[in-house]
């Protein structure tokens, strides 16, 4: 079972881990600072400019084909570099892309500047699948095992508190200046985060000479970040299980399909299930609270700072809950709780029932995002961990570009709401899978 602590059970920090702890919390606190404005707010943004359900489905659908097709060689070209320095220079390639999104309003007309986003958002994918393959790794080679709850309990702390503050403040910028100028200013804050979370990686060192050393206890970071992917309220955090283990393939073929003739091929079903319902209702969320409610951005920061706030509190009841049902049983009730986020949507008339429904999905991601990682490790042999991993990762960019190019089109050929309602539906249905067949 994997638990965090903000408390540390191991006495004072040794000195010689002193300067990686903290740069490891200055790096989450600046993501915060990045997460919280401009991957936050760029959907936003782009429903703004008069952007579509199926250029909005794009902004997802791109990186994840990025992330399919790259995945696996990324983690075998990480298998011999150095893991410091191949990160450290992952996130500034990335990163760079940034200051890009906040000249671009200057250089373009609306409707061409949105697909400008799309194929940015694509081509910093390529050095974001190496920064999220080899974060994690990272971590788990600068940071010793008995001191990784704590660390990353710190570091959830610390990213809650640094995103909710900045996706407020944003919405309070968004709201006196005006358009466009407004969100090049939450873009020129979110690239100086990026910026700076990047110098803090700059100083994690390795405990071992700096390649990856075998292993023989698996760990998953449980962090609320996913370094490297995009994610916002919306995207409600994608999760980045077991990308460690690509680092470590040993030149094994990892997509052997015999994997899936077994027990593992129902988990990957089922996760591709709710994956695809989950990304399917993703892209429209935007459309309905700009378009068709006439959200503010100040009211639409106070729901993400909700879902998040709700996501910290619901992480830090995950092992009782798991303890008392099960990683599985905890997942398929995520998943129930996310069935209801589209729905109250779709029905939604103001505020209120907008921030209510913001707190539920926080609390339906912490235990479907908590538990996804525990309930498939519980799944996957100790001597062949990589190659089941290999399949998930494969089923989760494959269902983030189904869904987020099927939601798109549903919504054109039965309307907004009633697409929303079908993602409802396709939740739970994938929660109900997950309960009794997973």
């Amino acid at each position: 079972m994997i638990t965090f602590s903000l408390r540390s059970n191991q006495g004072p920090t040794p000195a010689a881990l002193r300067a990686n702890f903290t740069h490891l919390y200055w790096d989450i606190a600046w993501f915060g600072v990045l997460s919280g404005s401009a991957i936050s707010f760029l959907t936003v943004y782009a429903t703004r400019l008069g952007g579509n359900a199926f250029q909005i489905g794009l902004l997802t659908a791109g990186p994840a084909i990025v992330n399919l097709i790259a995945t696996l060689p990324t983690g075998r070209w990480l298998e011999t570099r150095p893991i410091g320095p191949a990160v450290f220079w992952s996130a500034t390639f990335h990163r760079l892309f940034y200051l890009l999104w906040v000249i671009m309003p200057w250089l373009l007309l609306p409707k061409l500047e949105i697909w400008a986003y799309i194929l940015v958002t694509l081509l910093m994918s390529i050095p974001g699948t190496g920064l999220a393959v080899g974060f994690n790794a990272l971590f788990a080679d600068a940071v010793p095992p008995e001191w990784r709850p704590h660390v990353t309990g710190v570091r959830n702390a610390v990213l809650s508190v640094t995103f909710i503050v900045t996706s407020l403040a944003c919405g309070l910028i968004l709201e006196t200046m005006p358009f466009p100028q407004s969100y090049q200013v939450v873009f020129a804050i979110g690239a100086l985060g990026a910026a700076a979370s990047t110098a803090h990686l700059f100083f994690v060192r390795p405990l071992s000479d700096g390649r990856l050393q075998p292993s023989r206890r698996w760990y998953r970071l449980g962090d609320l970040a996913s370094p490297g992917r995009f994610h916002g309220v919306t995207d409600q955090g994608r999760s980045a299980i077991g990308l460690r283990f690509l680092t470590r393939s040993g030149g094994k073929n990892l997509l052997r399909l015999e994997i899936l003739r077994g027990p593992y091929g129902i988990v990957v079903a089922g996760l591709f299930a709710f994956h695809v319902a989950q990304y399917l209702a993703i892209p429209l969320f935007p459309l309905v609270w700009v378009n068709r409610l006439g959200f503010t951005d100040g009211l639409i920061s106070q729901g993400q700072a909700l879902f998040y706030a709700a996501v910290f509190v619901g992480s830090t009841q995950l092992s009782r809950a798991a303890q008392r049902l099960g990683n599985q049983r905890v997942l398929a009730v995520g998943v129930l709780l996310l069935a209801g986020y589209p729905a109250i949507t779709a029905l939604m008339q103001g505020a209120p029932a907008f921030l209510l429904v913001s707190l539920l999905g926080g609390l339906g991601w912490s235990f479907a995002g908590g538990a996804i990682a525990n309930y498939i490790l519980e799944r996957t042999p100790d001597n062949d961990r990589p190659a089941h991993l290999a399949w998930y990762n494969l089923a989760l960019n494959a269902a983030i570009l189904l869904g987020s190019l099927l939601g798109p089109l549903l919504a054109g050929w039965i309307g907004l709401l009633a697409a929303l309602m079908v993602g409802a539906i396709a939740r739970a249905l994938a929660g109900l899978f997950i309960w009794r067949k997973g």
